[in-house]
């Protein structure tokens, strides 16, 4: 509960941000309590700190803290009621493919449930697109991941650029679907190749070179292979998942 765990006194990027506008101030108090919670500090059912309490800790205005209140009410990760407080949610109601409320479950160690549930989503999806991608593409759609390739190898996955690319390539695929149901899922599963990616990394380098998988699905939907497209994905997740796995026995 609140009471068991009070808010940690202020220090480094926090007491930076409370000196920034508004905007950044209330997101830096997002992205506080929203680590606490997808880390499992603040579980279901508890209360988060009262407002003037958490505003005198840090220093920082009472608006400001409800401000960031409102941004975890509209990702699902909690719900404010007059004189009952904030309260954090189940966990089946959290947003848990905003791009944000990913980064704040990987900004900590991340449950490993979560990150195999991650793999199988993309499991699910991607090959799946990657099978509609071969057949609906234009000469657009293969530039985009052609260029992303080449970005890829040009600055390897162990860098930021380089997972910029990869989250490029793996958008391009969903948008070539030309299905605007898969394309909205784009932010999310771009968002999960980026995090997983940087999370199998955390302890030491990538344990084999993964671009040749990405290659093999490009030149797959190159081709218009849709059953091949689709295989090529499904044994690209299935390999990050491998790697992944190997860093989570670390």
């Amino acid at each position: 509960m609140a009471e068991d765990n009070p808010p940690a006194r202020a220090g480094g990027a926090i007491a930076k941000a409370t000196r920034g506008p508004g905007r950044r101030l209330h997101g830096a108090i997002a992205h506080r309590l929203g680590t606490a919670i997808l880390s499992g500090r603040y579980q279901p059912g508890d209360t988060l700190p009262g407002e003037v309490a958490f505003a005198e800790e840090l220093e920082v205005s009472r608006s400001a803290y409800r401000e960031a209140v409102q941004v975890l009410t509209a990702k699902g990760l909690v719900e404010s009621r007059p004189k009952a407080g904030t309260r954090v949610l189940p966990r089946n109601r959290w947003n848990l493919l905003d791009p944000e409320v990913l980064a704040w479950a990987f900004t900590g160690e991340p449950d490993v449930q979560f990150v195999r549930d991650l793999f199988e989503l993309r499991s699910i999806v991607e090959p799946a697109a990657a099978r509609l991608a071969a057949q609906r593409r234009d000469r657009d759609d293969l530039k985009l991941m052609k260029d992303a390739l080449a970005a890829m190898r040009r600055h390897t996955l162990a860098t930021d650029a380089g997972r910029a690319a990869d989250r490029d390539f793996h958008n391009a695929i969903l948008n070539a679907t030309r299905n605007d149901a898969i394309q909205v899922l784009s932010a999310s599963i771009g968002a999960a190749v980026n995090w997983t990616t940087q999370y199998k990394q955390r302890a030491r380098a990538l344990p084999r070179n993964p671009i040749p998988d990405h290659v093999r699905v490009y030149d797959a939907i190159a081709a218009g292979d849709a059953q091949g497209a689709a295989e090529a994905m499904g044994a690209l997740v299935d390999l990050a998942l491998e790697d992944t796995a190997s860093s989570m026995q670390e």
